[in-house]
Protein backbone atom coordinates (compact mmCIF):
# COMPACT_ATOMS: atom_id res chain seq x y z
CA UNK A 1 0.00 0.00 0.00
CA UNK A 2 1.13 3.42 -1.27
CA UNK A 3 2.12 6.35 0.06
CA UNK A 4 -0.27 8.16 -2.19
CA UNK A 5 -3.27 5.85 -1.45
CA UNK A 6 -2.61 6.05 2.42
CA UNK A 7 -2.87 9.49 2.83
CA UNK A 8 -6.41 10.13 1.00
CA UNK A 9 -7.90 7.60 3.59
CA UNK A 10 -5.99 8.93 7.02
CA UNK A 11 -7.24 12.80 6.26
CA UNK A 12 -10.53 11.18 5.36
CA UNK A 13 -10.79 9.31 8.66
CA UNK A 14 -9.57 12.58 10.86
CA UNK A 15 -11.71 14.87 9.38
CA UNK A 16 -14.95 12.22 9.77
CA UNK A 17 -13.42 12.24 13.60
CA UNK A 18 -13.39 15.86 14.06
CA UNK A 19 -16.63 16.62 12.52
CA UNK A 20 -18.60 13.50 14.48
CA UNK A 21 -16.56 15.17 17.87
CA UNK A 22 -18.20 18.71 16.79
CA UNK A 23 -21.73 17.22 16.28
CA UNK A 24 -21.71 15.05 19.72
CA UNK A 25 -19.88 17.96 21.75
CA UNK A 26 -22.76 20.54 20.75
CA UNK A 27 -26.05 18.03 21.56
CA UNK A 28 -27.56 18.74 24.96
CA UNK A 29 -27.20 15.75 27.80
CA UNK A 30 -30.55 15.74 27.64
CA UNK A 31 -30.75 14.34 23.95
CA UNK A 32 -27.78 11.69 24.04
CA UNK A 33 -30.29 8.95 24.86
CA UNK A 34 -33.01 9.78 21.87
CA UNK A 35 -29.92 10.58 19.40
CA UNK A 36 -27.96 7.20 20.31
CA UNK A 37 -31.57 5.34 19.42
CA UNK A 38 -32.12 6.81 16.41
CA UNK A 39 -28.71 5.62 15.00
CA UNK A 40 -29.05 2.34 14.93
CA UNK A 41 -29.99 2.44 11.61
CA UNK A 42 -26.88 3.72 10.48
CA UNK A 43 -25.15 2.04 12.35
CA UNK A 44 -26.10 -0.95 11.37
CA UNK A 45 -25.27 0.43 7.89
CA UNK A 46 -21.70 0.69 9.25
CA UNK A 47 -21.73 -2.66 10.23
CA UNK A 48 -22.14 -3.63 6.62
CA UNK A 49 -19.62 -1.35 5.21
CA UNK A 50 -16.99 -2.74 7.36
CA UNK A 51 -17.62 -6.17 6.70
CA UNK A 52 -17.49 -5.71 3.21
CA UNK A 53 -13.49 -3.73 3.89
CA UNK A 54 -12.81 -6.83 6.13
CA UNK A 55 -13.75 -9.18 3.51
CA UNK A 56 -12.30 -7.67 0.95
CA UNK A 57 -8.60 -9.10 1.64
CA UNK A 58 -7.12 -6.51 -0.89
CA UNK A 59 -3.80 -6.67 2.07
CA UNK A 60 -3.63 -7.53 6.01
CA UNK A 61 -4.20 -3.56 6.84
CA UNK A 62 -7.33 -3.42 5.44
CA UNK A 63 -8.04 -6.69 6.95
CA UNK A 64 -7.24 -5.63 10.11
CA UNK A 65 -8.66 -2.01 10.08
CA UNK A 66 -11.72 -3.48 8.98
CA UNK A 67 -11.86 -6.39 11.91
CA UNK A 68 -11.46 -3.35 14.07
CA UNK A 69 -14.25 -1.17 12.29
CA UNK A 70 -16.45 -4.38 12.42
CA UNK A 71 -16.01 -4.43 16.78
CA UNK A 72 -16.78 -1.11 17.34
CA UNK A 73 -19.51 -0.54 14.73
CA UNK A 74 -20.89 -3.93 16.29
CA UNK A 75 -20.73 -2.28 19.86
CA UNK A 76 -22.20 0.77 19.05
CA UNK A 77 -25.24 -1.12 17.59
CA UNK A 78 -25.23 -3.38 20.80
CA UNK A 79 -25.00 0.00 22.95
CA UNK A 80 -27.72 1.70 21.26
CA UNK A 81 -30.15 -0.84 21.77
CA UNK A 82 -29.17 -1.00 25.42
CA UNK A 83 -29.80 2.85 26.18
CA UNK A 84 -33.13 2.31 24.23
CA UNK A 85 -34.03 -0.49 26.30
CA UNK A 86 -33.72 1.42 29.33
CA UNK A 87 -35.19 4.93 27.97
CA UNK A 88 -38.51 2.90 27.33
CA UNK A 89 -38.01 0.79 30.76
CA UNK A 90 -38.32 4.57 32.52
CA UNK A 91 -41.53 5.51 31.13
CA UNK A 92 -43.09 1.98 31.77
CA UNK A 93 -45.69 2.40 35.03
CA UNK A 94 -44.63 -0.23 37.39
CA UNK A 95 -47.60 -2.40 38.43
CA UNK A 96 -48.90 -2.57 41.96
Amino acid sequence: MGYDVLMPELYVFMLAAFVGYMVITAVPPLLHTPLMSATNAISAISVVGALLVAGSSNSLVTTVLGVIAVAAAFSNVVGGFILTDRMLKMFKKEKK
